[in-house]
């Protein structure tokens, strides 16, 4: 399949639409992380709070983050 009929099948299909901007970057903040997104999920919501130690990476990943994922994949 072509970009393009990926994109059109996504879109028709209600149950499994295209990641949007904010989703996505939710993603790649999570994997920077090497967390699950439903972890970020709870933090952002207040149900769980990340202990100091994480929040000291999420600064660092927030100041560089494509440098953050560049060493994660690592």
């Amino acid at each position: 399949m072509t970009d393009e009929a990926i994109t059109a099948a996504a879109e028709a299909d209600p149950d499994n639409p295209p990641l949007t901007d904010e989703e996505l970057a939710r993603g790649l903040f999570a994997q920077a992380l090497g967390i699950p997104v439903a972890t970020l999920r709870d933090w952002e919501q207040g149900r769980i709070a990340p202990d100091p130690a994480l929040r000291a990476l999420m600064k660092l990943v927030l100041d560089d983050p494509g440098r953050a994922v560049r060493v994660s994949a690592a």
